[in-house]
């Protein structure tokens, strides 16, 4: 008690080599604006510490500030790189191009969300085609290789083609949307979602939803959740009180449901683009406007400079099976072999 941060910082080493642990991580006081007491601390706790790496974390939705904040701290302090955080945000991280050029230190990670899974390496291909509104597709693969279980997505698949899509199922999909980092975490990495941006949000679409409608089925019993015909009036009630949600939330499951349904059956028989039925079960509406092909396809070779050959550099470590792209990824391809999400659907298809 009363020992001033340098001395803390200088005790954490000591006690950090003597427990003989590889890593000692030293998190000083934050600070929005620039203050030259607290410059000062930094310095000191620096000086106790010699680290090897001096990361500023700064927010990425701050801007201007935030740059500002990067050039004093790397002038008084000496920084080795920059965290940013809240890159899925609306600035979309648009900041990590003037930090850059302004320090001349590298980002080395980014947050994407509040949970430990959402910090990210950083690769500045990647986010110049989040700030251009062309979505992430390289980091989508990615995510999709590390949440989703082939073995259990080639069944839903199966299950998908042979009409048996039940509220299991559609759990199952929605908790594979949550792990792979929520609505608004998969939409910003999607190629011309961005066009969308107003009408998700006017339809009250966020990530609570997902954890909503997750209550409202864990509420059901066995048999509700593989015959959902068997939900009649008395037995809403019932759910709408055990998950905390009101009748008419249930309905909205219930309808968005059979709109999922119908959306997987059309998807086997390849009659309809399948993204713009899981917006409409949504409740995004039928009459947007959804990318058409040929923009799918100069986006793609946007991303690629060009070559018109996969996606653009796609991790060397990805499983076998995904260094061909988004297609082969286990649960994101829909049943007409074009990409898809868990609980969205892929792209629309060509009209005719």
């Amino acid at each position: 008690a009363g020992q001033q941060p340098p001395q803390i910082a200088k005790r954490a080493m000591e006690a950090g080599k003597l427990g003989g642990y590889d890593v000692v991580l030293l998190d000083t006081a934050g600070r929005t604006t620039l203050d030259e007491d607290m410059m000062a601390e930094a310095a000191a706790i620096k000086a106790a510490a010699n680290p090897h790496e001096v990361l500023l974390v700064a927010d990425s939705l701050t801007g201007q500030d935030a740059v500002n904040l990067a050039r004093a701290f790397d002038e008084r302090v000496g920084l080795t790189g920059i965290v940013l955080t809240r890159v899925d945000g609306d600035g979309r991280g648009g900041a990590a191009l003037s930090m850059r050029a302004v320090t001349g230190k590298p980002i080395k990670l980014i947050g994407t969300g509040e949970k430990t899974d959402a910090l990210e390496d950083f690769h500045p291909d990647r986010i110049a085609g989040r700030i251009l509104g062309m979505g992430d597709v390289v980091s989508l693969v990615e995510r999709a290789a590390a949440n989703i279980d082939a073995e259990k997505a080639a069944r839903t698949a199966e299950r998908m083609r042979k009409g048996q899509f039940d509220l299991n199922d559609m759990r199952e999909q929605l908790l594979q949307m949550a792990n792979m980092g929520g609505i608004s975490g998969l939409m910003g990495m999607m190629p011309g979602i961005a066009k969308m941006k107003n009408q998700i949000a006017a339809a009250g679409i966020d990530d609570k939803i997902l954890k909503r409608q997750v209550a409202v089925i864990d509420s059901m019993t066995r048999d509700e959740r593989r015959h959902p015909d068997l939900l009649k009036a008395s037995r809403k009630k019932r759910i709408a009180a055990g998950s905390g949600q009101s009748v008419e939330q249930v309905n909205k499951l219930l309808k968005m449901h059979r709109n999922m349904a119908d959306v997987m059956k059309a998807m086997g028989s390849g009659k309809r683009g399948p993204l713009a039925g899981i917006a409409q079960a949504m409740g995004l509406g039928g009459g947007m406007k959804m990318p058409s092909p040929e923009e799918m396809k100069a986006m793609q070779e946007k991303m690629q400079g060009g070559g018109g050959q996969g996606l653009p550099s796609l991790p060397k470590d990805l499983p076998p099976g995904l260094r061909s792209g988004l297609p082969n990824v286990p649960g994101l391809t829909g049943l007409s072999g074009k990409p898809t999400l868990p609980g969205l659907g892929g792209f629309p298809g060509k009209k005719k």
